[in-house]
């Protein structure tokens, strides 16, 4: 079965990863984003050996979005970021196909494992199962 694994950041912790700490987290220094993307590289890479990747991206900033949404008058209004209602939003994913909703757990409890600067957020990992074939609804 194919699942969407979901990871969360928001601004300021795009913001820190660029050097400048807030009240949402640390800085990070150059080894730690070089620890992160070692380990993001690592658990892509085994995933692959095993088959279970389908895909995976990181996402630019929240800044960098644009929402569009119905106005009052029922045609489409778009806004650009920061982000809409939530502080959080989605920042990377990966479409992973897996032989069980435990494995994929198993995967998600692994990326909760990505190294950070002592302090950093560490927001859940969130698991969706792809419908496939026009799945049910109920």
């Amino acid at each position: 079965m194919k699942y969407l694994v979901m990871i969360q950041a928001s601004q300021a912790e795009y913001e820190a990863m660029r050097g400048k700490a807030s009240g949402a987290g640390p800085a990070w220094g150059e080894k730690d984003l070089r620890a992160m993307y070692s380990f993001m590289e690592k658990l892509n890479g085994d995933l692959t050996e095993t088959g279970e990747m389908v895909d995976g991206q990181g996402l630019s900033e929240p800044a960098r979005a644009r929402t569009v949404a119905l106005g009052a008058d029922g045609r489409p209004v778009s806004s650009d970021g920061p982000y809409g209602d939530t502080e959080e939003l989605l920042c990377g994913y990966w479409v992973l196909d897996c032989a069980s909703l435990e494995r994929v757990t198993e995967i998600a409890e692994r990326i909760l494992q990505c190294p950070g600067p002592e302090g950093v957020t560490n927001h859940p990992v969130t698991i969706r199962p792809i419908m496939e074939g026009g799945g049910d609804m109920r």
